[in-house]
């Protein structure tokens, strides 16, 4: 062949293994190659598991639309990555000898917490996920993405008993980790350790000689395997397991299905000689089908495409009915607040310059103090909603921002005198105090109420979290994974929920309403 051919891949350190074996053996019989190095979108977005991205191909999309342009002759893939269905025009051409095909089980000190009723596990793989809370039900699963190196330093840093990679991934990488074990009881994804190239189906020329490095054995075992999954109308959106291999002249599979929690579980196996074994796969996807696995799919689809969005703020009944249909909304208060008694003494002199950034400090001080009473001369606060409680409780308002750091800005400008008493929580952001007693202006403190974190552990398949002040952000973090985007009702908010989200959104207005707006907007 005259021409190079130009061998598609992704750039992670395992893709570019396998590109450079494929390039190896067709070098090897002769031809002349080059590596085309892509990144995908799978390897993009690692703040999700593979099964909440809603991407069937998510490693081969980018590769699939080079090929179709003419960027490259050849796509080199994991073949469990592969979807099922080939986008058109694009065809299998050749499968590699298989690698290893189990998953393994890496631990970090020893395995005496499999006989515990405590457990955490890592994996970003429902299928794994599953199949762990099957044999494991009381220990907990967690998400884990990134590439193999990643994924195991993220392991050394966490508090984690153990994370579940790809034999074949490891071997590859030869990454020998001493602490770790093959779990020969788990079922492998459909294809694993299989790698697979894909050429442009009219390309008879670059399919010829890709045939040539074809492994026979390899392409019917995992033909069946992943014919298993597509009559499953599976994905990487579903816990599916399938291992065929071929002793002694037969064909023996083993396939599973399982709820994503683990609860349930249908498995089955088969056997044919070799040359009869062509109805394996529609034999064992319907018997998986006729013993509930058509409600275990149905059930999984209506759930995998709801958007999940929690708020650490519980709604009125009101606010619930302003989400879009399509969202499932799910509320607790993250923290709680305690009203502190404020010494009459701070009430008894006039007080010139009044700071008060909450609503909850209104609270505190009408209740420590008769609203008629107050000597108030200047009152400055933060937010709308605060304004309007001031005005309703305590009296007129002097002047208000949208955010403390504004606040202060203003006052550094236009403050009558030079000291402010300043009501607010003993858990609190210090940008105004900071900002203003570098100018030299005196801020008397005084924690008018207790902010206490209350947040509780929830699922790791969120798609967005509401925030509303750093306490709450603060407070979510301490029981959960960050996952998904960061609502937040304003910029101090979001300061902090961007120490930990990737994708941090902020409201117009600092009010609830403007933030179940602006989740409405992205899930239109």
């Amino acid at each position: 062949m005259s021409k190079t051919i130009r061998i598609g891949t992704r750039d992670s350190q395992l893709a570019l293994w396998q590109a450079k074996t494929v390039q190896k053996q067709l070098e090897k019989l002769g031809h002349k190659t080059e590596l085309v190095p892509v990144k995908s979108t799978g390897d993009l977005v690692l703040n999700k598991p593979l099964y909440e991205l809603g991407i069937t191909g998510v490693f081969t999309k980018t590769l699939d639309i080079a090929m179709l342009n003419g960027d490259i002759d050849i796509a080199v893939h994991s073949m469990k990555d592969v979807p099922t269905v080939l986008p058109k025009g694009i065809v299998q051409a050749a499968v590699l000898k298989r690698g290893n095909i189990k998953d393994t089980l890496v631990f970090k000190n020893n395995e005496e917490f499999l006989s515990q009723k405590e457990g955490i596990i890592a994996t970003g793989s429902l299928r794994r996920r599953a199949q762990w809370l099957n044999r494991y039900p009381t220990h907990t699963v967690v998400g884990l993405r990134g590439n193999v190196n990643l994924r195991l330093q993220k392991l050394e840093d966490s508090n984690w008993n153990g994370a579940i990679f790809a034999a074949a991934g490891l071997g590859r990488l030869n990454i020998k980790p001493e602490l770790s074990i093959n779990l020969d009881w788990m079922i492998p994804a459909p294809a694993q350790g299989a790698v697979m190239v894909v050429a442009i189906e009219e390309d008879e020329e670059t399919r010829a000689i890709c045939a040539e490095i074809n492994h026979e054995e390899t392409e019917i075992c995992t033909k069946i395997e992943r014919d298993f999954l597509n009559l499953l109308e599976g994905g990487c959106t579903a816990p599916i397991g399938a291992l065929a291999f071929i002793k002694d002249n037969e064909v023996n599979f083993k396939g599973i299905l399982l709820s994503p929690d683990g609860t349930k579980k249908i498995e089955v196996t088969r056997t044919e000689k070799l040359g009869k074994h062509k109805n394996i796969a529609s034999f064992c996807s319907n018997y998986i089908i006729e013993r509930g696995g058509k409600r275990l799919i149905d059930a999984l689809k209506i759930e995998t495409s709801k958007t999940n969005i929690y708020s650490t703020k519980s709604f009125t009944e009101t606010q619930q009915q302003l989400f879009n249909d399509n969202l499932v909304i799910e509320s607790h208060d993250a923290i709680k607040i305690s009203l502190n008694r404020i010494q009459p003494a701070v009430f008894k002199a006039p007080i010139k310059n009044v700071v008060i950034t909450s609503k909850n400090a209104v609270e505190s001080i009408v209740t420590n103090h008769p609203a008629n009473a107050l000597k108030f001369e200047n009152i400055y606060c933060v937010g709308r909603r605060t304004k309007k409680l001031i005005e309703q409780k305590i009296g007129p308002v002097t002047h208000s921002e949208k955010n403390a750091k504004s606040l202060a800005k203003y006052l550094l400008n236009n403050i009558d005198g030079n000291e402010i008493t300043y009501f607010c929580s003993d858990l609190r952001l210090d940008d105004l105090p900071n900002i203003l007693e570098a100018e030299q202006i005196k801020v008397n403190t005084i924690e008018a109420y207790q902010t206490k974190y209350d947040s509780k552990k929830v699922s790791n398949s969120l798609d967005g979290v509401m925030f509303y002040s750093p306490s709450t952000v603060e407070s979510f973090i301490k029981q959960n994974t960050p996952n998904g985007i960061a609502f937040c009702i304003g910029e101090t908010t979001a300061k902090e929920a961007k120490k930990h989200f990737s994708d941090v959104r902020v409201a117009k207005i600092p009010t609830v309403e403007s933030v179940i707006e602006l989740v409405n907007e992205h899930y239109i």
